[in-house]
């Protein structure tokens, strides 16, 4: 693992959990400061007092829990450095601290999120997707209104396609050789046939059908409310979610504190914390590190996969 260039770990919004996630975790785990590079602000490099890169601007320390528009723009140029950093061969992967996605709507940036960054930056189209100890699921949409989502599918079929390859070839990356891949049905009880909805009968399995000619483990649309408990019951490898909260509830329920956002199908790795910057609780020392440490531990492992 030494062998490879550092992983990237930005600091999300300066005012959010993100720094001080960081420094807790460097402290628990100082093996691991040789294999990372912190992105962000001056004070806060300082203050972990191992090297790292800077984000040009503001050199003080900014207050925790009160979000501004310059803490904002060091989240952003951490990005652009980190993002920058793997192309140039710098970084062999990205671990993100969580972003206030209003405060960077404020000041121009363009994206609904930290994935579409990063599928901008680097090429490519990427599936958001979320690892737990138990869990492992990947969105067919996310940053999409509830409202949107049955035209979204049936307008952009390839949507549900390229989940249920990301899906495959993720778990095929855990050494899985014939994955086992629930896709949840968009309509309670899976359409019922038609009687309650007609997205699985007339769309969603009439692809599926088809996807299994190339991967045989893939179901039907399965009634989305046992789904999980079935994939904790190891009947299967990976969920495909329709939509955010199928998935994400499910999800953040079990495994709040170690649960991993994964972006699939980019040309390098980005994982990052299950969670947001918490500027209700920054600063007070009661953040916990677990969900970090873990998208740390799977970026280096996928990283030296790919290498």
């Amino acid at each position: 693992m030494s062998a490879r260039p550092p992983i990237a770990l930005t600091c999300g919004d300066p005012s959010g959990i993100g720094p001080e996630i960081i420094a807790k975790w460097l402290s628990e785990n100082p093996d691991w400061a040789p294999l990372v590079c912190p992105v962000g602000p001056e004070a806060w490099l300082e203050s972990l007092g191992i090297p790292g890169l800077q984000t040009p601007g503001k050199k003080g320390l900014f207050a925790p829990g009160t979000p501004t528009r310059e803490g904002a723009k060091v989240a952003w140029d951490a990005l652009q450095l980190a993002a920058t950093g793997c192309l140039e061969g710098r970084f062999s992967a990205v671990v993100t601290g969580p972003v206030g996605k209003e405060q960077l709507q404020a000041i121009g940036y363009p994206f609904p999120g930290q994935t579409e960054f990063f599928a901008d930056a680097w090429g490519g189209v990427p599936s958001m997707a979320f690892a737990g100890k138990e869990l492992k699921v990947v969105l067919a949409t996310w940053h999409e209104s509830l409202a949107s989502i049955p035209g979204r599918l049936k307008k952009e079929p390839d949507l549900l396609d390229r989940a249920v390859i990301h899906a495959v070839e993720w778990a095929q990356r855990e050494g899985i050789k014939e994955p086992r891949i629930a896709v949840c049905g968009l309509n309670p009880h899976a359409g019922e046939g038609g009687m309650l909805g007609l997205e699985e009968r007339d769309l969603l399995n009439p692809r599926l059908e088809i996807m299994r000619r190339l991967y045989p483990g893939v179901t039907a649309c399965l009634p989305a409310d046992t789904v999980f408990h079935r994939m904790r019951e190891q009947e299967f490898d990976v969920a495909v979610a329709l939509y955010h909260d199928q998935g994400l509830i499910p999800v953040k329920t079990l495994e709040f504190h170690t649960a991993v956002n994964v972006t699939l199908g980019l040309k390098f790795v980005r994982t990052s914390p299950d969670h947001g910057t918490a500027f209700a609780i920054a600063g007070k020392g009661i953040a916990r590190t677990g969900s970090f440490a873990h998208a740390v531990e799977l970026a280096a492992r996928y990283a030296q996969v790919r290498s």
